[in-house]
C-alpha cells in the first residue's frame, strides 16, 4: 500500500514503511499477530491511520509507525479488509471459516489529550465473510454469508436479505448503478441489485470455467475475470 512517500506493508504480524523512492526502511511497527488481511488506509477522528486485522483483532497505527488503538477479538484468523463506515466508526470481520461470528462495528473516538478508545457497538451474524470481501452502500453492507449472498444495516447489524449461492465468489460495487458485480465460484458472472428490500438478480451468465476464487477488477471500461485455468475480458458499455 502506497501512502504519500511510504510504501507499508504487513509481514509476520508487523507493520513495516519503506521510502517509496530510495526503499529505505523508515519504521517497523509489531501487531498483535499474524493474519492475511491487508493493511487498510483511514482516517478516523481527523487523522490519517494504518488499519490492520489480524487474529488477535484490529490495531490501528498511526502514518509515523505510532500505534494509535486496538481492539482484540481473538476470533480467529482474520482474512478480509477492514472498511471506515466514517469518520467516528469502522467494520471490520471476526471469525474465519470454522469459527465465523460475523462483522464488529467499533465505534472510535479521540480524546481532548490525544488518547484512543475503539469499542463494540454491535456484532451481527447476519454477514460472516470468511476470505470473501464485503462492500458497503447506503446504509448498508452486502456480502457472503458462508456461500450465500447477505445484506446487514449498518445501524443495527440486522440481517434484511439473504440469498443466491454463489459459493466462495467474489465481488465489486458498481455505485453510480447501485448493482453488485458477482463472480461466482464455478465462473459465473451475476448482476445483483445492491438494495435493501430483496436479492434480486439482474442478469447471469457463464464468463470461465473452472474453480474461481479471484477476485474481478475494472479498468475504465474492461472487466477482467480470472481463475487457475482461464481469464476473460469483457467490454463495459454505457
Amino acid at each position: 500500500m502506497i501512502v504519500g512517500n511510504l510504501l507499508v506493508t504487513a509481514a509476520s504480524g508487523r507493520l513495516a514503511a519503506y521510502d517509496l523512492v530510495s526503499g529505505t526502511p523508515r519504521w517497523v511497527t509489531k501487531t498483535t499477530g499474524g493474519g492475511y488481511s491487508s493493511p487498510y488506509l483511514a482516517t478516523l477522528a481527523g487523522v490519517p491511520q494504518i488499519l490492520l486485522l489480524n487474529g488477535s483483532g484490529i490495531t490501528s497505527v498511526g502514518l509515523d509507525g505510532t500505534i494509535l488503538w486496538a481492539n482484540h477479538s481473538e476470533d480467529g484468523m482474520a482474512i478480509v479488509q477492514p472498511q471506515a463506515l466514517d469518520d467516528a466508526s469502522v467494520l471490520a470481520a471476526s471469525g474465519d471459516a470454522l469459527r465465523g461470528l460475523g462483522v464488529r462495528r467499533l465505534a472510535v473516538s479521540r480524546a481532548a489529550d490525544g488518547s484512543w478508545k475503539a469499542e463494540q457497538r454491535w456484532i451481527s451474524r447476519g454477514l460472516k465473510p470468511y476470505f470473501s470481501d464485503f462492500v458497503v452502500h447506503k446504509g448498508h453492507a452486502h456480502g457472503f454469508d458462508g456461500t450465500i449472498l447477505s445484506a446487514i444495516s449498518l445501524e443495527t447489524g440486522q440481517r434484511v436479505w439473504m440469498g443466491g449461492r454463489y459459493g466462495a465468489g467474489q465481488m465489486l460495487l458498481l455505485p453510480q448503478q447501485d448493482l453488485l458485480l458477482v463472480v461466482s465460484e464455478e465462473g459465473d458472472l451475476v448482476l445483483v441489485a445492491a438494495s435493501p428490500d430483496q436479492h434480486t438478480e439482474i442478469a447471469k451468465f457463464k464468463a470461465i470455467e473452472g474453480k474461481t476464487w479471484n477476485h474481478p477488477v475494472i479498468v475504465r471500461d474492461l472487466l477482467l475475470v480470472r481463475n487457475g485455468e482461464e481469464m476473460a475480458a469483457f467490454r463495459l458499455q454505457r
